[in-house]
């Protein structure tokens, strides 16, 4: 228990900065109105796309008997490309309703 309270005095800044970072997004994202969705999407993904290659970037200097960064590498890869996979096919539906319809 001493270590995880030593870690929260150390980074007490930036444990507030996170908290504030997570409300201030959550406020943001629930009042972007509908007509926004599609390019904030899609900068969203591009977002995601950096992830992708700093975690392919981390894999590539880790040491091979560094597990935990290893795994986090991956994990960041996996989750980010979820992100951009997802969010491409959201995309391209939404981009979908708006195209004029064959008659």
């Amino acid at each position: 228990m001493e270590p995880v309270i030593q870690f929260i005095t150390e980074n007490l800044t930036m444990i507030y900065i996170l908290t504030l970072a997570i409300f201030l997004g959550m406020e943001v994202i629930s009042n972007v109105p509908a007509v926004l969705h599609t390019p904030l999407m899609s900068g969203a993904n591009a977002v995601s796309g950096v992830v992708v290659i700093g975690a392919i970037i981390l894999i590539r200097q880790a040491a091979a008997d560094d597990y935990l960064v290893l795994s986090l590498g991956f994990l960041g890869i996996v989750l980010a490309m979820t992100n951009v996979v997802g969010g491409y096919t959201v995309t391209d539906r939404m981009l979908y309703m708006f195209r004029k319809k064959k008659k």
